[in-house]
């Protein structure tokens, strides 16, 4: 159904784009219809530990590409006070916003399930609203910060998702504070150094080796494709964060692969090498969005909880809205500026892959540690 419904898109995707319907839209209505059907094998399948690698090696995809496409030829795109605003005020805000609310909402749910909750709807990503931060009528600085966000928000988030975690151990003893932070942070620290090191030396490779014409066009790609797999893989086995290690990966890779430009070197990088990795990492996206549509189906079977529905709709509004309201107090934007910036951001791959990773037991978390279900 995947395949068939994609060929369909595909053939017809400039017409859908112009009525602003994107892969994503089309996958998760085939993926509801789907769910209805095969409703039976809905929660096996999304519960399969390989359901669970396949999300986190599409995750580790998507965190390295994010990292790379940042605007402006800057780690923090054209502005980095209001990048810092966004991710160091407001972002931080809107966790302990859902956490708050929460409490009121789902009384009966530990604070650290709903920080766990937290960290999967409070990342934003533009991968089914690319339209959005490409569209000229938005202003140009708004389309910027929401790009420099969305790339570093879920990175961001990933360790505190890891903690997150390990604090609320397994349904029948929780680790203490102190515990947690104590096993997360080495994840943390093994995941920052693998992505650095790995990150810059591949980009440094792939340099020399085109600056000695050893590399062809498909190789560089190809290479490019498999960094960020590279660098997960390595890093979990070392035991490390591989999401964060992507990330990471893809800052180092970016900048490195980007001395020659900087240098005013006659051979710069070719921006053809990244569209492999792009339609790679698209191609995945929607698949997660078509088993969003099946996991929809299998919720709504359950009821709908109006409290839950409740602390949704505020996550999508007045969590967002109204800490980026608070972080740009005192800026340069307008009113209709920081409102466009709260409004525009939707949710993606990022919080369905966040939302499946408790449901086995995470490669992020100590060896032999129990599953957390929120």
């Amino acid at each position: 159904m995947i395949t068939a419904v994609t060929a369909g898109w595909a053939l017809v995707a400039r017409g859908l784009e112009r009525g602003h319907v994107r892969a994503p839209v089309v996958l998760v209505l085939a993926g509801v219809v789907t769910g209805v059907f095969t409703h039976s094998q809905i929660a096996v399948t999304l519960n399969s530990e390989i359901a669970q690698h396949v999300a986190e090696v599409i995750l580790a995809v998507l965190l390295f590409v994010d990292a790379t496409e940042l605007p402006g030829g800057r780690l923090f795109g054209k502005d980095p006070g209001a990048a810092a605003r966004t991710l160091l005020v407001a972002l931080p805000l809107s966790l302990a916003a859902v956490v708050l609310l929460g409490t009121l909402t789902l009384p009966g749910l530990p604070a650290v399930i709903l920080l766990i909750i937290a960290c999967i709807i409070v990342p934003t990503d533009f991968a089914p609203a690319e339209t959005l931060v490409r569209d000229t009528r938005i202003a140009a600085r708004v389309r910027d910060v929401l790009n420099v966000e969305s790339g570093y928000n879920d990175g961001i988030i990933s360790p505190v998702f890891l903690f997150a975690l390990i604090l609320a151990g397994s349904t029948s003893q929780a680790h203490p504070p102190m515990q947690a932070l104590g096993t997360a942070v080495p994840f943390a620290v093994k995941a920052l150094a693998a992505g650095m090191a790995l990150g810059s030396l591949l980009a440094w490779l792939m340099i020399t080796a085109d600056r000695r014409q050893w590399m062809t066009g498909q190789s560089r790609r190809i290479l490019v494709l498999v960094t960020p797999l590279l660098v997960h893989t390595v890093t979990v086995a070392v035991g490390g964060n591989g999401f964060v290690a992507a990330f990471v990966c893809g800052i180092a890779f970016r900048y490195v692969r980007q001395t020659p430009a900087r240098r005013h070197e006659p051979r710069v990088p070719d921006a053809s090498d990244f569209r492999l990795v792009e339609d790679t990492s698209s191609i995945m996206t929607m698949c997660m969005w078509f088993f969003f549509g099946n996991a929809t189906v299998l919720a709504l079977s359950e009821g709908i909880d109006v409290p839950t529905v409740l602390l949704c709709l505020a996550a999508l509004t007045v969590v967002r809205v109204g800490p980026i309201l608070f972080a740009f107090l005192g800026s340069d934007f307008t009113r209709r500026e920081r409102l466009m910036i709260g409004a525009l951001g939707p949710r993606g791959t990022t919080s369905i892959v966040f939302a499946c990773s408790p449901s086995t037991r995470s490669p992020m978390a100590p060896p032999r540690t129990p599953p957390c279900t929120p």
